[in-house]
């Protein structure tokens, strides 16, 4: 019998593959397969992995196997790759079980015939993990070729995205991202203020053998270091998962943010919610989004919230908004390309192009340009993205203040005391980044509109 966490990793990642699901989606769909908490972890972690180390993985199949990638089958290519990882990464397993279970996934997908083939590879690899022909860290870091086939086949990032990453923040910086990008991600929390403080919160969870430390920047945050928070009962309301950079990026609308606020790209909620705590549940909050499925996203996660003062409205932000009155502050936290959060979706590195980036940057300079219509004088205009590029950036910020002399830049640090130190960069943008804090790579950049 296969191991039922094995058979759910190859469905998550031939959905994955396929197109017809993000990761995120095809692990939460396989939960619902599993009874076992141990094996939707394992299913989630192989699946996870195998999108980290795609791109090594890949290499290893070919050196192994004497074939190219395309003359495999598709089906093939998924139960080597997932089988080779667990080889590599998850030594806990015995390796015979793991091509056991190869070889029955083969059976299962009715390709008798490939069984000694995938067999004779894995065992190969077995024999071979402790020196794999894989391009070694260049002795030269200024040996461009050298370093990109070490970035993009050992440490398993796009080559263009290397190649970016190399010239615009030189080898070291580059290789201390990817390889934050490769390692698992920590479980952040961040305290309900309407339920809970952080404080309260940590007390809470400890009762129930959940251990947690605060984190490191945003003042809601916690980290958590034994226990399972996400088994407790669905009722309770004193804390929602979200990154410690994307909580940050809701400090940008004020501390504390003025009486009316327009969220404009709020699902699922996270940033929309941290605010109106924030507003201690006064203030009018309107959040809109564009999509069915996100709007009743965001219904749930504020009603989940306990927070009064939202409103939810549904609307397209490329376009003129639905609004007779201006606000206080409005926050565009754009759809984006998401190159920030390779270590939480690892697989957005093999669905991204170059090519994306521009036509990813000319929505974002419109989204931020009708938004600015919303602002009042005097108000506050945020645009923020989980992009590592400048495209996406400094380069949509500059764009925007040089079409729009109305709104002036001023200093995300001046959004809230919360803010400052290496998180605001020399242009007084709030910008993360995985070598110096150990987050997500978020941006924000804030605007005031001139009275």
């Amino acid at each position: 019998m296969i191991a039922p966490a094995r058979v759910a990793a190859y469905e998550i990642l031939s959905a994955v593959s396929a197109g017809s699901a993000d990761l995120p989606a095809a692990i939460a769909v396989s939960r619902g397969g599993l009874r076992d908490d141990r094996d939707r972890a394992l299913a989630a972690e192989i699946a996870t992995g195998v999108q980290r180390w795609r791109a090594a993985l890949d290499h290893l199949i070919v050196a192994f196997s004497k074939r190219p990638l395309a003359r495999l089958d598709t089906q093939i290519v998924e139960i080597l790759r997932l089988s080779v990882y667990q080889l590599l990464h998850l030594t806990r397993v015995p390796a015979s079980a793991v091509v056991d279970d190869a070889v029955n996934l083969v059976r299962r997908a009715g390709k008798a015939s490939a069984t000694g083939f995938v067999n004779a590879v894995l065992r190969e690899v077995s024999r071979k993990r402790g020196a794999l022909p894989l391009p070694p860290r260049p002795a030269d870091a200024g040996d461009r070729t050298a370093a990109l086939e070490y970035f993009s086949v050992t440490l398993s990032h796009p080559r263009w995205l290397a190649a970016r990453w190399y010239d615009r923040l030189g080898f070291e910086v580059a290789e201390a991202w990817m390889r934050f990008n490769n390692s698992p991600g920590v479980l952040t929390l961040r305290a309900n203020r309407f339920v809970a403080t952080r404080d309260e919160l940590a007390d809470r969870l400890r009762a129930q053998d959940i251990h947690t430390h605060p984190g490191t920047f945003a003042p809601d945050s916690l980290i958590v270091d034994e226990g399972h928070p996400l088994r407790l009962d669905d009722h309770d309301r004193s804390f929602f998962v979200q990154d410690e950079a994307s909580q940050l990026v809701a400090l940008l609308a004020g501390d504390p943010p003025p009486p009316r606020v327009l969220d404009a790209c709020a699902a699922p909620g996270g940033k929309t919610t941290a605010i109106a705590a924030a507003m201690q549940g006064a203030g009018l909050l309107v959040a809109t989004d564009l999509r069915d499925r996100r709007i009743d996203l965001l219904r749930r996660t504020v009603a989940h919230s306990g927070a009064a003062n939202v409103r939810v409205v549904q609307a397209d932000i490329r376009r003129r908004l639905p609004f007779s009155t201006a606000f206080d502050c409005v926050l565009v936290d754009a759809p984006c390309s998401g190159l920030g959060t390779l270590r939480r979706d690892p697989d957005i590195r093999w669905r991204r192009r170059e090519s994306d980036l521009a036509a990813l940057a000319a929505a974002e300079l419109t989204m931020l340009q009708r938004a600015a219509e919303a602002v009042a004088p005097g108000g506050r205009l945020v645009y923020a993205t989980c992009s590592s590029e400048p495209e996406e950036n400094e380069q949509i910020a500059d764009a925007f203040a040089a079409a729009a002399p109305s709104f002036e830049p001023v200093p995300a640090a001046a959004a809230s005391a919360q803010l400052g130190g290496t998180l605001i960069d020399a242009r007084g943008h709030l910008r993360t980044q995985p070598h110096l804090h150990g987050l997500e790579a978020f941006f924000g950049a804030v605007f005031v509109r001139r009275g």
